[in-house]
């Protein structure tokens, strides 16, 4: 028996169903620039609706000042996108759910982003009670905000008859837990990203899990601080090197691979050149891996059973620092290993540079991954454990 309430084995015919998503996409001009988060929510609203249910759809967009509505982070650009992709009238309701609770009048009502609501991120009580106000059933399917003891997202369910997850959750849970039941070894891990204390527990608990960690960008450039290589003005945290110190020797006891860029694409603001790792000037930035480190990592990428991948090894976004992030890309693409990657740079950096298809699994999860993979117990999953 699964350890999970799961949507699919709850009795949801002809009820009122509270789905919490996570909606939370990019835009640009007050257009969606990418719909997948919206896409991946599809499955659990498609399947309630055929069993006869009306829906209360919620979901947080982008950071508002909490109990401001600011129009740039209504979710009624999202309302629409929903209603094309479901060939479906989605009823989008503008009024707050602090105001008044869902009717479930409508077959699918979207309402709009909860962080325009009080308390929602304090996860008030009664705020999470006017929510499940109404509700038969509470379907949690944002992992992507799962991490947060929101009231949308944890509190909601002391006040709902049963919680269970959506198809979504429960394929991410599966998918994520796959990693670490029996995974085909080699194991490697891939994290980049700008800071070394962002994800500082997940190197520490990958060590006792994977046989190698390819570490980039701004998290590589404290890495080789700490070691005693010149990285002129690059982005670094240097409260940070014991830290990283101690990641290495913890590594080394444990027999984990940590190879450290070799060479380095670096920019004084008039030139750009790859340099040696050993010959960066005080008046240089690091802003990507070099060709050498990049074939390393490639040899590494392509001799793996198992991936995870978290995160770019430069600022791929200018196209003058993308050929590390996109040579991982591309190694990852073509690897015969289980590849599981997650995060929203790591997503972007994929759509840039291959085919989202090549990778096993994407999570559409950030900081929920990286937690979820680090063994905490997430308080949007504690809530649909069967007791």
């Amino acid at each position: 028996m699964s350890k999970y309430n799961k949507l699919i084995n709850v009795d949801i015919e002809g009820k009122n169903i509270l789905i919490r998503e996570d909606l939370n996409v990019p835009t640009k001009d007050n257009s969606i620039v990418n719909d997948a988060r919206i896409k991946a929510a599809i499955p659990t609203i498609q399947y309630a609706l055929s069993k006869g249910a009306k829906l209360a759809i919620i979901s947080h967009f982008g950071r508002p000042e909490e109990g401001v509505f600011n129009k740039k982070h209504s979710l009624k650009i999202v309302a629409e996108r929903l209603s094309e992709i479901l060939k479906k009238d989605v009823y989008f309701e503008e009024t707050p759910l602090d105001i008044e609770s869902p009717k479930y009048i409508n077959d699918v009502t979207l309402y709009e982003n909860t962080r325009f609501l009080k308390g929602e991120k304090s996860g008030d009580g009664n705020l999470a009670k006017k929510i499940a106000k109404n509700c038969d059933v509470f379907v949690m399917d944002a992992f992507g905000a799962a991490h947060r003891k929101h009231a949308s997202t944890y509190t909601v369910s002391k006040h709902v008859p049963i919680s269970c997850g959506g198809l979504l959750m429960m394929n991410e849970i599966l998918n994520i837990e796959k990693i670490f039941t029996n995974p085909g070894k080699p194991v490697l891990a891939i994290i980049g990203g700008s800071k070394v204390s962002t994800k500082l527990n997940i190197l520490k608990k990958l060590i006792s899990k994977v046989d190698g960690i390819i570490i980039g960008g701004g998290i590589a450039n404290t890495f080789l601080l700490s070691a005693g290589y010149p990285i002129g003005k690059s982005l670094v945290e240097s409260e940070m090197v014991n830290d990283a110190k101690n990641i290495i020797a913890l590594a080394e006891k444990n027999e984990v691979f940590v190879p450290l860029p070799i060479d380095v694409v670096c920019d004084d603001s008039k030139n750009i050149s790859n340099k040696d790792i050993n010959e960066v000037s005080d008046d240089e930035m690091i802003k990507d891996i070099g060709i050498k480190t990049s074939r390393i990592y490639k040899k590494l990428i392509s001799e793996a059973a198992t991936i995870i991948w978290n995160g770019p090894v430069g600022v791929f976004e200018n196209t003058s620092f993308e050929d590390g992030t996109k040579d991982i890309a591309i190694s990852v693409s073509e690897a015969s290993a289980l590849t599981i990657a997650g995060g929203g740079d790591t997503i972007s950096a994929i759509e840039k540079f291959i085919n989202i298809k090549d990778i096993d699994y994407i999570s559409t999860g950030g900081g929920a991954f990286l937690e979820f993979l680090e063994g905490k117990e997430l308080p949007g999953i504690k809530i649909i454990k069967r007791i």
